[in-house]
């Protein structure tokens, strides 16, 4: 082994992919929440590291839980940083940094591209440099098409500002933030309440937040079989399928339960766009203290499930969701086998589902008990900020700015999990996480 070839196996054992996106994640929010404590980032007072670092992690976990109001806190400059860290963590840390070694034009080494792989979930390592360039295309032109859509409304509302407004807002939406800066105009941590029965704005930005989370696996396939369903991955099928399911049947339940009272133009919008934004979005167009107890729970459990892998979203992911349940049909049909859209699938696959299914309940749980008894809060508040946290999504009932510090912490470890992914702490610092063990003795257990 000559020296070159020693140095990248050395290289290889000590910084793995998984340390790589992790490290990355760590030194951007450090990064941001140093610009947020400058003087002229804050509007007023110059932010403490406590609420910068909050702030900093919830931008870069693109999460959206705040504990300033974004628009009356944070100066021009200090929302510019926030939009900044909001699309560095949207397209991924190591994405971003990839992708400015193309349009230098140097060579992507091969480490590189194996931790790109990781970071957009790509199925394969070939072709990712080709992958990363479409990504970063469609990126542009997305938000570029929703800030020109957004835009009319908010200029005719506050004139020149509407253009920074429409700018902001789409890449929030786009990377699935929830950051948004209508303090100003219609008050603190109002969102975009005021724009509830306006198409202009909800739909722009409903579409965006879609199109953030629906996994860039799947932008490739719809770029290349375009409307033939058939021809998809396995991925890209479960991800369109559990979105369109876990749509539509918040919409019918909003519909006809919590916003019966509304006239009909406002309560189709108002159904859509809060069965959207649980997503991993957290933006909001009606007041979230009102929703009945099931519409909260329901919220609660999309907010967990997220989006779908190699997106701007977090969660545990729609293809998680979609193995379960292949697993549970399997079940009731005696298949020997899980089975998904005529294809099985691998008994790898359905381990990494059901430990990741254990792995978001465990955090969730775990964080909105210890919350509760840190606080006093009620449980099922704590449930629903934890669960915005861990999914990545910002939707809150309101009580994140009132935590201590102790609770705090826990929302930044829950929203950091949440965007890096569980499976790739535990690929990074587990001793032995992904080798062969020797098989030990047969046996069988009774279940249920």
């Amino acid at each position: 082994m000559d020296s070159f070839e020693a140095e990248g196996f050395k290289k290889k054992r000590i910084l793995s992919p998984w340390i790589l996106i992790i490290a990355g994640f760590a030194a951007v929010i450090l990064l941001g929440a140093g610009l947020l404590m400058l003087p002229f980032a804050s509007s007023g007072t110059p932010a403490p590291f406590g609420d910068a670092l909050f702030t900093s992690v919830s931008a870069v976990c693109v999460t959206g839980l705040v504990v300033r109001d974004t628009a009356t806190c944070w100066s021009g400059f200090g929302q510019a940083v926030l939009l900044l860290l909001i699309q560095i963590g949207g397209l991924g840390v190591v994405t971003v940094a990839a992708s400015l070694t193309i349009l230098s034009g140097k060579r992507i080494s091969l480490f590189t591209r194996s931790t790109i792989k990781s970071t957009m979930a790509a199925p394969q390592l070939g072709g990712i440099v080709r992958l990363t360039k479409f990504v970063l295309r469609g990126t542009f032109l997305v938000e570029l098409a929703g800030a020109i859509l957004i835009m009319p409304s908010m200029i005719i509302r506050y004139g020149a500002r509407g253009i920074w407004l429409s700018v902001f807002h789409s890449v929030s939406a786009f990377c699935n933030a929830g950051f948004d800066i209508m303090g100003r105009a219609t008050g603190a941590y109002s969102s975009l309440t005021s724009f509830a029965a306006d198409p202009f704005v909800t739909v722009p930005v409903m579409l965006l937040i879609l199109i953030g989370g629906i996994g860039f696996i799947t932008w490739d396939d719809f770029r290349t079989h375009k409307f033939r369903f058939s021809k998809y991955s396995m991925q890209s099928k479960a991800a369109l399928t559990v979105s369109g399911i876990l749509i539509l049947i918040p919409v019918v339940i909003l519909f006809f339960v919590d916003y019966k009272g509304l006239p009909m133009g406002e309560r189709v919008l108002c159904s859509l766009f809060q069965a959207v934004t649980p997503r991993t979005a957290g933006f909001n167009t009606a007041d979230l203290t009102r929703m009945s107890g099931p519409t909260k729970g329901l919220t609660t459990a999309l907010m967990l499930i997220g989006g779908s892998p190699g997106s701007t979203a977090g969660g545990m992911k729609t293809t998680t969701i979609a193995v379960l349940a292949a697993v549970v049909a399997s079940t009731f049909n005696k298949n020997s086998e899980v089975h998904m859209f005529k294809r099985r699938v691998e008994p790898a696959a359905v381990k990494t589902a059901a430990t990741l299914f254990m792995m978001y309940l465990t955090l969730f749980f775990t964080g909105a008990c210890a919350i509760s008894l840190i606080e006093g809060i009620p449980m099922s508040d704590c449930a629903f900020e934890t669960a915005s946290a861990l999914g990545t999504v910002g939707l809150t009932m309101g009580i994140t700015p009132l935590l201590g510090t102790a609770s705090r912490c826990i929302l930044m470890a829950l929203m950091f999990m949440g965007r890096v992914g569980g499976l790739t702490l535990i690929y990074a610092f587990l001793p032995g996480a992904g080798t062969v063990r020797s098989k030990y003795p047969l046996e069988n257990i009774t279940i249920g």
